[in-house]
């Protein structure tokens, strides 16, 4: 590697984006990369040309290490959409003469299915123009919804946090009784794909029956259906708990959250915010049954819970950061990394690079045979493919009590 690379991060953050941005950083300095700069707030920072160069931030192994624990982007994210190449070229113009200024000869992204779309027109761009740069996609989401892939780094730490949190909350909804019974309803990320909330199912144990109910956004959700099932179980048991995807809808594709309030917040993508659906169903178990109800939103503590995250995520996710830099630096462009999972027992996963053109724009979802015949809970076949992600821990460094992490100033 004779040339400079770059790498950002974009979309929404995880426990383990930053193990691949060490990943990148350690692989293209053993590779030869003369400096690794790291866009501020992605895409839409370097249009800006706003970077660094990593070198200032990480000069040990304990730098590294630390990075690997650190959650949250530490470059800055975004959530910016390049415009179609026939709509805008003046936009690439912009950004690929800030590339060659800088000696770019590898682009990484680290991101989930809106960043593999910037990939995608980067490296077409570059195609069309005959532009030397090479553009690999580094895969990062809690929401596992990538399509080619086993599985995302990120998604391990989530379900691992998710299913840790949601026996803590059954394990305290037992400890009062109340005279009508207690429903605690747990909201879950996932706007259409629902692996997120199936790891609530981890719960279970020989300690722990896990959650009552579970409820995916693969399939359409009746209330009233809904409402006669909790019912059902108060009148067995005191206390019910209930994990539900934020983006859970009705028959007629309404979301279940926009019963209870309008959603007009929009990112630069169409994806609507959704957020209140456990505090909708809350308040409608409460008004039918009289019981007591908790709404419970795990919210942005899912995605960075480094504290609880996989120590598997952790590996996977070093391991494709420098997976993408060995790919671009052996004459890969437009393409990204994925895991491929060899075995189950024991657990062994590789990766591969696929087009990133069959990934971009699209969703993987649950299978409709790992939900059970009634909608309301996931099979052992789902619990099977999750169980190995969440496998290990990863110790912080503890400072004065509190674990530490890499910090850069804004």
């Amino acid at each position: 590697m004779m040339g400079n690379v770059i790498v950002g991060q974009s979309g929404g953050p995880t426990a383990a984006i930053n193990s691949s941005l060490a990943g990148v950083y350690r692989t293209a300095i053993d590779r030869g990369a003369n400096k690794v700069y790291g866009m501020l707030h992605g895409i839409q920072g370097l249009l800006q040309e706003r970077y660094i160069d990593l070198s200032e931030y990480i000069t040990t192994d304990l730098d590294t290490e630390l990075l690997k624990r650190t959650p949250a982007a530490f470059l800055g994210s975004c959530r910016y959409k390049l415009p179609e190449i026939h709509e805008d070229r003046a936009v690439y113009d912009k950004l690929f003469s800030i590339l060659e200024k800088l000696n770019i000869e590898v682009f990484i992204y680290i991101g989930g299915n809106d960043s593999m779309d910037t990939i995608k027109k980067l490296s077409d761009y570059a195609i069309i123009t005959g532009f030397p740069t090479r553009f690999i996609g580094c895969p990062k989401t809690i929401d596992n919804d990538l399509a080619l892939t086993d599985h995302t780094p990120g998604y391990g730490s989530a379900a691992k946090y998710i299913g840790t949190s949601v026996k803590e909350i059954i394990r305290d909804s037992f400890c009062l009784e109340y005279s009508k019974g207690l429903v605690s309803i747990v909201e879950i990320m996932g706007r259409n794909a629902g692996w997120l909330t199936g790891a609530a199912a981890l719960a279970q144990g020989e300690d722990c029956n896990g959650p009552d109910l579970i409820y995916l956004p693969e399939l359409p959700f009746d209330v009233e259906k809904f409402g006669k099932k909790v019912k059902n179980l108060l009148e067995k048991r005191s206390s019910v708990v209930v994990a539900v995807s934020e983006g859970i809808r009705l028959e007629d594709g309404r979301y279940v959250c926009e019963l209870g309030q309008s959603l007009d917040f929009v990112d630069a993508f169409g994806h609507k915010q959704l957020s209140g659906t456990a505090n909708y169903l809350a308040s409608y178990i409460a008004g039918e049954f009289g019981c007591k109800t908790r709404a419970i939103e795990l919210s942005t503590l899912q995605r960075a819970a480094s504290h609880c995250s996989s120590r598997v995520d952790i590996l996977e996710a070093y391991q494709v950061g420098g997976a993408a830099v060995k790919a671009a630096d052996e004459g890969d462009s437009g393409k990204m990394v994925v895991l491929k999972r060899l075995s189950d027992d024991p657990y062994q996963a590789g990766t591969e690079v696929k087009d990133v053109h069959k990934i971009a724009n699209d969703e993987k979802v649950v299978p409709r045979e790992w939900v059970n015949n009634d909608g309301d809970y996931v099979t052992d076949d789902f619990i099977n493919y999750v169980r190995p992600l969440i496998q290990g821990d990863v110790s912080p460094v503890v400072v004065d009590g509190i674990p530490r992490h890499l910090y850069r100033e804004k």
